[in-house]
């Protein structure tokens, strides 16, 4: 049978993958080892952060299904950075682990035009330079599309301690073969490595000697489609290492070849191992540790900075040092891990490889670290997948557009030698780039896509009109203040002065929107528009700079060669990036501004000729 795309991996860059494709109208198949693991949370029990709740919402604006799962599973919401401003305000929500695995299996299971095969896939089959299918050990499949989304399986090694063995994940096998197959089509492979931390059982807890985090009171859902969280929400506890826990550890680490085992190769900077962190901060007395449920009525609590390679017995001691975890037992214990990946430059701003057409790559095969940013990514490749195999124009979203943007245009112009990680801080735009208005931002192309209903669409640009009437509104309605007459507009561009104070003189805008969560929503945007107007017209100026370049598109096969006056290693650079723009060429690492004027140049010298 042939399919029109074969989807290679069932975490949540694979779901969104296939989910996509399906829903796009394309015969989808999702191949994976076991059914019972697929959106199985293998490490952190929760979704979102900083920076990575921002991605969360934009996949629920473009259609896809984390925000709604998250929603659906969530027994803890809170909004990370609330007292700071609009721009890195970010949503996280700790999840009911076993929950979530279980709605997104079903998801799949009941998705229309979406098969699964539980087997292993262990070689492409390409033709002419173009991907025809994939092989399992007892079959060939046909597609005219593959998405591999192997996360940490592609030649897995697992470490504990002085144990080493292959794995994709603790007890599941390695994807051994596929490997050398993406080899051998001339993808670029490197390895890099990430660790997980100890879970330990609820009743050894003493939570008494731990700081309570309470959920927020006020739910702020990822999907712009929920209304209220189903689940009772429960709190997360802080505890702290001491001078005892770094003991223990550089105990450990006089063993020599434990010491080699953990410093050797690429290691996650932004998520270190316990042990590197006492390695690289001696002076650090103390490293917070969040204590967090595994689901609704926890068995299992999942230890959140205590990532870890140590041996099992090492694990053990070191935990019964920390306050509240000196009479826990470890249920699972952490584990380091080493995979496979192909440095992302290997591919064009769609995900698509550029040696083998019609293959698109999508979450930790492509270098990043993180639920959020694989399913960002699952979600770009099977959109695109099945709006090549319709034969329609990919979607591509710049960095002004979207946290997507950039996470995907810092892949394919910069690469990365390290787990890449979204933060707000890689975001130029992040005062337009909100959470709050992901839908406003990304609905339209979701829709004309034809992932988001027209309802759902319908919704975003009311809430758009919403926020522009109330905000003329603002501008035309006076009030007295301090005996003088003063516009809503510049008394709410105030610092002290918060929307919900304005409640009564808002009135007639309530009075027109019966949906709580709407008006909360419209309440907030008509807030962040006022009070940041300033610095959003210089960011709104900065972005048409930035799109000027966009603009200026480099032909396919442009010969960098031809142009004398660029020098020989950016040539080689350009020549090997293939950069669709002028935009995305200065973007590349060593490309000068001086190289850009001249192509800039020579771009419309050409032009001008034809």
């Amino acid at each position: 049978m042939e399919y029109d795309v074969i989807v290679i991996g069932a975490g949540h860059s694979g779901i969104e993958a296939a989910l996509a494709a399906s829903r796009l109208g394309c015969n989808s198949l999702l191949v994976t080892f076991k059914k019972e693991t697929i959106g199985l949370m293998s490490c952190n029990p929760a979704i979102g952060g900083v920076g990575k709740g921002q991605l969360v919402k934009e996949i629920d604006a473009l259609g896809g299904e984390m925000g709604k799962a998250a929603d659906s599973c969530a027994i803890q919401f809170r909004t990370l950075n609330s007292s700071k401003g609009a721009a890195v305000q970010s949503s996280r929500a700790q999840e009911d682990r076993m929950l979530y695995q279980k709605y997104m299996e079903n998801k799949i299971l009941s998705e229309k035009n979406l098969a699964l095969k539980e087997k292993e896939v262990i070689n492409l089959i390409v033709e002419k330079g173009k991907v025809t299918g994939v092989e399992s050990s007892d079959e060939i499949l046909y597609s005219k599309a593959v998405v591999i989304s192997t996360g940490t399986f592609l030649d897995g090694l697992i470490y504990i301690g002085l144990e080493k063995f292959r794995a994709g994940r603790i007890n599941e096998p390695a994807s051994l073969k596929l490997s050398e197959s993406l080899k051998a089509v001339g993808l670029e492979l490197g390895r890099l490595k990430t660790c997980t931390p100890p879970r330990v059982e609820a009743e050894g807890i003493d939570f008494s000697k731990m700081q309570e985090q309470p959920p927020d009171f006020n739910l702020r859902p990822f999907s712009f489609s929920t209304e209220k969280s189903s689940l009772s929400q429960i709190s997360c506890y802080l505890t702290y290492t001491n001078e005892d826990t770094h003991k223990v550890i550089k105990k450990a680490l006089k063993d020599r070849r434990l010491f080699h085992v953990i410093s050797k190769g690429v290691n996650p900077r932004y998520c270190p191992s316990i042990e590197e962190k006492v390695m690289r901060f001696p002076e650090r007395e103390r490293h917070q540790l969040f204590v967090e449920p595994e689901g609704l009525n926890p068995k299992e609590y999942y230890i959140n900075g205590l990532f870890t390679f140590l041996p099992r017995q090492v694990q053990t001691d070191l935990i019964h040092t920390i306050p509240g975890l000196e009479n826990a037992n470890i249920t699972k214990f952490g584990y380091g891990i080493e995979y496979g990946f192909a440095y992302p430059t290997q591919l064009s701003p769609s995900l698509e490889t550029k040696p083998i057409k019609n293959l698109f790559l999508a979450g930790q095969i492509n270098g990043t670290t993180g639920y959020e940013e694989a399913a960002a990514q699952g979600l770009i490749a099977g959109i695109n997948a099945a709006l090549k195999v319709k034969n329609r124009e990919p979607l591509i979203l710049d960095r002004s557009t979207s946290y997507i943007g950039v996470l995907i245009d810092d892949l394919v112009t910069k690469g990365t030698n390290e787990p890449y990680r979204m933060f707000t801080s890689r975001v130029e735009y992040r005062l337009l780039l909100r959470e709050d208005n992901a839908d406003l931002r990304l609905r339209k192309f979701g829709f004309e896509i034809g992932l988001v209903n027209e309802e759902e669409y319908r919704k975003s640009e009311q809430k758009r009109r919403d926020i522009e009437e109330g905000i003329d509104y603002l501008k035309k309605k006076k009030i007295f203040y301090h005996t003088k007459k003063i516009n809503l507009y510049q008394f709410l561009k105030r610092p002290e002065v918060k929307i919900i104070d304005l409640s009564e003189d808002l009135s007639p805008i309530i009075s027109k929107i019966s949906e709580a969560r709407f008006l909360q929503d419209i309440l907030k945007g008509i807030e962040i528009e006022v009070k940041y107007s300033g610095f959003i017209q210089r960011q709104f100026s900065e972005v048409e700079r930035f799109k000027d370049l966009e603009k200026i598109r480099i032909p396919p096969n442009f010969d960098y060669t031809e142009v004398g006056s660029l020098s020989r290693e950016i040539k080689e650079k350009l020549n090997k990036f293939r950069p669709l723009n002028l935009g995305q060429a200065s973007r590349i690492s060593g490309v000068t501004p001086a190289a850009i004027s001249i192509l800039m140049i020579y771009l419309k010298k050409i032009s001008h000729l034809r």
